[in-house]
């Protein structure tokens, strides 16, 4: 269970902590990542202090920080973001935190909000032309005007054709027959 007295931790954006907790600059080889790891591992092992509940504290920090830098997607995603792009990245996914970053940014904001206001519509661009506002109507039917009487017309010369050609289509089919 976690101890209630101690501060709860902040994320950050600086992505220099896991750095300093294995003591090591921003940047530095997997070959000083491993060796600054065995040598911290071995220092605070709970086996090693087993009296002493801050070592074993110490021992799950240094293990956190050694995983992290040690998978190159989530090093690239600390480095650039910090823990709080590592936060991001396990509620959302990795792929979608640099999308994230950038919706958050003020000048995206201001020009979400400009473009709204621009278009008068809520949901931006998209809807100008999906619902009609800027294109034009979906369910426009170019019917023309015609006569009654011309109609009726026309559908009983289509069904003469229509009867015409059945009846040649039996004739053929005897003939081949007969």
């Amino acid at each position: 269970m976690a101890d209630t007295n101690r501060p709860q931790r902040k994320l950050s954006t600086a992505g220099q902590s896991l750095y300093v907790t294995l003591g090591l600059e921003k940047g530095a080889s997997a070959e000083d990542l491993k060796k600054a790891y065995r040598k911290l591992a071995l220092r605070h092992h709970p086996d090693k202090n087993p009296n002493n509940p801050e070592a074993a504290e110490k021992f799950k920090e240094i293990n956190n920080a050694n995983t992290i830098l040690n998978d190159e997607t989530k090093r690239q995603i600390y480095d650039e973001y910090g823990s709080m792009g590592l936060y991001v990245a396990d509620q959302f996914g990795e792929e979608t935190v640099k999308y994230y970053f950038l919706m958050s940014k003020c000048w995206f904001k201001t020009l979400l909000v400009l473009a709204m206001i621009f278009t008068g519509c809520c949901c931006c661009l998209c809807c100008c032309f999906c619902c009609g506002k800027c294109g034009g109507s979906a369910n426009e039917d170019h019917f023309e005007y015609m006569d009654p009487e011309d109609l009726a017309a026309e559908m009983s010369e289509e069904q003469k054709r229509g009867e015409e050609e059945r009846h040649g289509q039996i004739k053929k089919t005897s003939d081949a027959h007969g």
